[in-house]
């Protein structure tokens, strides 16, 4: 069996084409290419899909997306001014060895949780 190599895309349901673009435009990710259906963004490599769902079996919202980020304060800092929607603030939620994981949680315009996350070197 072959191992996973990494994520190659991650689909977001929306209910609004334009409403979502412009979200995930703010967060700086370049969009590749969109339909009236579908729209596509690169995050260094890894395709990030938004779609309209096909039936009502596909209209919740999705799964946590987890987005790398070197400063995860400043992130929070800078994405709170443009109006991100932050559940949370920066928290440290595991400590490994030497390495700390921070987080902070953000809605989307369509209800969808997502997180920003960094590993840092404790001090």
């Amino acid at each position: 069996m072959n191992p996973i190599q990494k994520i190659n895309q991650i689909g977001v349901p929306v209910k609004d084409m334009k409403r979502a673009i412009a979200f995930y435009q703010s967060l700086h990710l370049p969009l590749l290419f969109s339909t009236d259906t579908m729209a596509f963004f690169d995050c260094n490599g890894t395709r990030l899909l938004l779609s309209l769902p096909e039936n009502e079996a596909f209209t919740f919202p999705s799964s946590v997306v987890y987005f790398q980020v070197e400063n995860i304060r400043k992130t929070y800092d800078d994405y709170q001014k443009v109006g991100i929607s932050f559940i949370d603030e920066p928290h440290l939620v595991a400590k490994m060895g030497a390495t700390e994981t921070w987080m902070t949680f953000f809605n989307d315009t369509e209800g969808n949780t997502h997180a920003f996350m960094s590993e840092v070197e404790s001090e």
